[in-house]
């Protein structure tokens, strides 16, 4: 049995204004390639397929031409779970029809354990395996809050909910593999330890921070999303992050992004490989002084580009002044380079060379300079507290931000005539 395991896509995601489109068509047409050229038995999509949870209409006709490519390939099923991007009302609104199309979609938490597992088939339709699709689990799915409760009593509620669910869910698949075939489960969600990028929004903030790798079943494999780095968790080589496909933030950038091909033989797990995804668009970043990115694009200049999308730049400017005319300055530099004529220029940034609370009160710094989480937390800096208070007022801050999130993300409901 042979799986292909990828997560966060994003389709839809808007970068600095600038659509991924292109980039996310290009590779979906190379996932295609690869799941025949590889021999893939079945994929697994482990959460955030869209960006936002009302996707524009190109981004849903990416999500289903691909499945519909999908059909003329060696792929026997395509497994789908809802990532914290995700709404579940979205993906489930074509559940029923792509399950003519060997596509096992579960966008949320079920009350029946039994439609989150299934029995794969392998290319020649036999039983290969047994998969626990476990999507971003939202607390209100498997915990009711107390009144009264600490911060710290949620977190560890919250976490033995989250185990609880996957325990539940996986006696359910043990039924079915029954030590013959191996148990596959997903999950959409921070680990601890593990490394998180620019793009990656946290989730159950305010009340778990990271699951330990000890609270997972013990699965043959299990295929996470959330993270945007491809990596191990807990050093476990049967627990992983496959990461996004493409960088969804410049710090992701010098990260090489992959699928993870897995083998299975019998009910034991095989062997993985990592199958690296080849750079459709590069995103570049210079960081350092105004004289130092100078030369830093006569050397971008003299590189051959071998790519089918033109790169797009983020110039990073090291200074303690605060410059009116930065943006014009490195347009200018940029410009007056030929060879660059097809890099466009996305952002530019100021770092601050003092201390970010001294910068931030007497520099003029702007605004689009930063991050919200950055604005709170230099505003944090200029009070006198305690440690406990800023503790709690950085929770309640987070909570409020989540709040904001989720009601950006929720579908928009249909007014009733």
């Amino acid at each position: 049995m042979r799986i292909l395991h990828t997560s966060d896509w994003h389709l839809g995601q808007h970068f600095l204004g600038k659509s991924r489109e292109a980039e996310h068509q290009a590779f979906l047409d190379w996932l295609v390639a690869q799941v025949q050229a590889q021999g893939v038995d079945a994929l697994i999509i482990a959460g955030d397929v869209f960006d936002t949870g009302t996707p524009p209409s190109y981004a849903r006709r990416l999500y289903s031409r691909f499945i519909v490519s999908l059909q003329n390939t060696c792929c026997q099923q395509l497994v789908v779970v809802g990532g914290n991007h995700d709404s579940v009302a979205t993906l489930h609104e074509s559940k029923e029809l792509l399950a003519c199309l060997n596509t096992f979609v579960v966008g949320g938490v079920s009350k029946d354990p039994q439609e989150q597992v299934l029995v794969l088939n392998n290319r020649h339709g036999e039983p290969g395996a047994v998969i626990c699709a476990i999507p971003y689990v939202r607390p209100r799915d498997v915990l009711e809050s107390q009144a009264g409760e600490s911060g710290e009593s949620k977190q560890l509620a919250l976490q033995q909910a989250i185990a609880n669910h996957y325990q539940t869910i996986y006696a359910e698949a043990q039924k079915l593999a029954n030590g013959a075939l191996p148990i596959i489960a997903t999950g959409h969600l921070t680990t601890v330890g593990g490394q998180l990028s620019e793009s990656v929004r946290e989730i159950y903030i305010g009340t778990l921070s990271a699951f330990p790798a000890t609270a997972f079943p013990d699965a043959q494999y299990i295929a996470l999303g959330h993270l945007h780095r491809a990596q191990l968790v807990a050093k476990q080589e049967h627990i992983r992050y496959c990461g996004s496909p493409i960088p969804l933030s410049f710090d992701e950038v010098g990260g090489e992004k992959q699928v993870n091909i897995v083998d299975f033989h019998g009910a034991s797990l095989d062997k993985i490989e990592s199958i690296a995804v080849p750079a459709f668009r590069p995103l570049i970043s210079l960081k350092g002084s105004l004289e130092s990115i100078e030369q830093q694009l006569a050397d971008l200049a003299s590189q051959p580009w071998q790519h089918p999308l033109d790169p797009w730049l983020e110039v990073e400017i090291t200074t303690a002044n605060y410059l009116h005319d930065l943006q014009n300055r490195v347009e200018q530099l940029v410009m007056a380079k030929k060879a660059l004529a097809n890099v466009e220029l996305l952002r530019v940034r100021r770092k601050r060379s003092r201390s970010p609370a001294a910068a931030f009160a007497n520099a003029g710094q702007s605004l689009n300079e930063l991050s919200v989480n950055e604005v709170f937390a230099q505003r944090l800096q200029q009070e006198t507290l305690s440690d406990e208070q800023q503790q709690r007022l950085t929770s309640a801050f987070q909570e409020v931000l989540e709040a904001v999130h989720s009601a950006q993300d929720a579908p928009q409901k249909e007014v009733a005539q």
